[in-house]
């Protein structure tokens, strides 16, 4: 379980093709405080850590995981957003987020507001029972507020501090990006779609 709350960026030093997946390096200042076994959102999806060695750390990401997000289209060089597992004595900021994909997303637009920044989403139409004004969705692992909302596509604003911190900073329009929707939402919906298909009980 995650926060969106992004702790540190990496870098994707190299990647490689293992048995219908990828192995990838990352160099990242968590390392040093990893170990084989621990889990990590990178770019919001949850991975294994194979090895750390104080400066780099190895994952493996399988075919299902390539196949629903960005992870393996990602290239050599490129920034990730990084983020351990919430600690269950840690306070929580931002919301639950799982580390698992729902869709990948679209940035479709990308206009500046004093010192912040708007960014324009579109999603996939499966994705539109989850998402509602002023709730949470992870966008690459980053919890943020839809602050606008349409058929298919959402709008969030970003703070200085989360453009600085994270590889939002350097995101063009046209970019693909991983997202999460709220768990909490997820179960609501699915209680109520289980709900409307139960028959009705008639008591005599």
């Amino acid at each position: 379980m995650f926060t969106g709350l992004i702790e540190a960026t990496g870098r994707l030093v190299d990647r490689k093709t293992t048995g219908g997946g990828l192995r990838c390096r990352i160099a990242s200042p968590l390392a040093s405080e990893l170990a084989a076994g621990d889990s990590l959102a990178v770019n919001g999806v949850c991975l294994t850590v194979i090895l750390a060695d104080g400066a780099e750390i190895l994952a493996d990401v399988g075919p299902e995981t390539i196949r629903v997000t960005t992870l393996g289209t990602l290239s050599r060089g490129c920034a990730v957003n990084l983020e351990r597992p919430l600690r269950a004595d840690s306070r929580l900021g931002g919301h639950f987020v799982q580390g698992h994909v729902d869709a990948i997303g679209y940035v479709e637009d990308r206009a500046s507001e004093a010192a912040f920044e708007w960014l324009t989403v579109s999603f996939p139409h499966g994705l539109a029972p989850f998402l509602v004004l002023k709730g949470s969705i992870a966008v690459d692992g980053i919890s943020l507020t839809v602050a606008r909302l349409s058929t298919d596509r959402f709008g969030v604003q970003v703070v200085p501090y989360t453009l600085a911190q994270t590889n939002l900073s350097a995101i063009s329009v046209r970019d693909a990006v991983n997202l999460e929707c709220d768990m909490i939402g997820k179960y609501v919906v699915r209680a109520a779609e289980l709900a409307a298909s139960m028959p009705i009980l008639r008591h005599p």
